[in-house]
C-alpha cells in the first residue's frame, strides 16, 4: 500500500463520475476498488448521515440487472458479496485480500457493467425524516462529491429521491406539516440519477426555500435514498 496519494484520488474521480468500466472479462482488481473505497473511510468531514457502498450497475438501458452476483476471490479468501436490489454491496476492507491482489468476480461480462463507489443517504428505521435532516444529509453527500470531483463545486443540493421496488403495492410517502399530510407523487424511474436501471418506483422531495419545518414519512422502507444535485 505504498502508492502515492494521487492514485487513489484519480481513481475515485473516475469511478465517481461513472466513467470506469472494466475491460471485457469476468473480474476486476480488488486493489483498485479498495483504493477508491478507502478514500471515503478516511474522509474527515461530517458523514454521519451518508454511507458508501460498492455498486454494480448496467452500463446501458436494456442490460438486465437481475441475477447479478459478486464475489471476492484470492489465494486464501472466498467471499460472496451480496448485492441489494440497486446493485450495491457492503465492501470489505481486508488487508489480506489487498496483499493477495484479490479478484472481484462477476457472473456477467464486465464490459456490460460499471463498478463504482456509490454514496447514498442512510435510511431511518422509523421512516420519519425531518426536512432539515434530509437537507443536512444532502449537503454531506455534496461536500464529499466536491472532495473527490472539483466539477461538483458548481452544484447545489435541491432535494432527495426515495427509491422503492418496482413491483407490488405502491409505496406510501407523505409530506407532513403539523397535523396535515399529503401524499407525494410516485413515478417510475432510476434509484440514482446516472443509473440506467429504471425498474424502480421513486418519490422525489425537493427542498423548500427557505427551509420548511416539515417531515417526509414513509410507510415502507426505501431501497435507497439519493441526494439530488443541480
Amino acid at each position: 500500500m505504498s502508492s502515492s496519494r494521487a492514485l487513489p484520488l484519480i481513481l475515485v474521480l473516475l469511478l465517481a463520475a461513472g466513467r470506469v468500466a472494466a475491460e471485457p472479462g469476468e473480474w476486476v482488481s480488488y486493489r483498485d476498488a479498495y483504493r477508491a473505497m478507502v478514500v471515503f473511510e478516511k474522509y474527515g468531514k461530517p458523514k454521519n448521515l451518508i454511507q458508501n457502498h460498492y455498486q454494480v450497475m448496467p452500463k446501458d438501458r436494456g442490460v438486465p440487472a437481475e441475477g447479478l452476483q459478486l464475489a471476492l476471490n484470492s489465494k486464501s479468501l472466498q467471499l460472496k458479496l451480496p448485492l441489494d436490489a440497486t446493485g450495491r454491496a457492503v465492501f470489505p476492507l481486508l488487508k489480506t485480500a489487498y496483499d493477495e491482489n484479490a479478484e472481484l468476480v462477476l457472473n456477467r461480462k464486465i464490459s456490460q457493467l460499471v463498478l463504482r463507489p456509490r454514496v447514498s443517504i442512510v435510511v431511518r428505521p422509523d421512516g420519519v425524516y425531518e426536512a432539515a435532516e434530509l437537507q443536512a444529509a444532502c449537503e454531506q453527500a455534496l461536500n464529499y462529491q466536491r472532495f473527490v470531483d472539483a466539477s461538483a463545486h458548481a452544484k447545489k443540493c435541491v432535494g432527495v429521491r426515495f427509491a422503492f421496488a418496482g413491483k407490488g403495492e405502491l409505496p406510501g410517502v407523505k409530506l407532513r406539516k403539523g397535523d396535515a399530510e399529503q401524499a407525494l407523487p410516485v413515478l417510475p424511474g432510476a434509484a440514482f440519477a446516472d443509473d440506467p436501471n429504471q425498474a424502480f418506483l421513486t418519490v422525489t422531495y425537493r427542498f423548500a426555500q427557505p427551509a420548511a419545518r416539515e417531515q417526509v414519512v414513509t410507510r415502507d422502507a426505501p431501497l435507497a435514498i439519493a441526494a439530488l444535485f443541480e
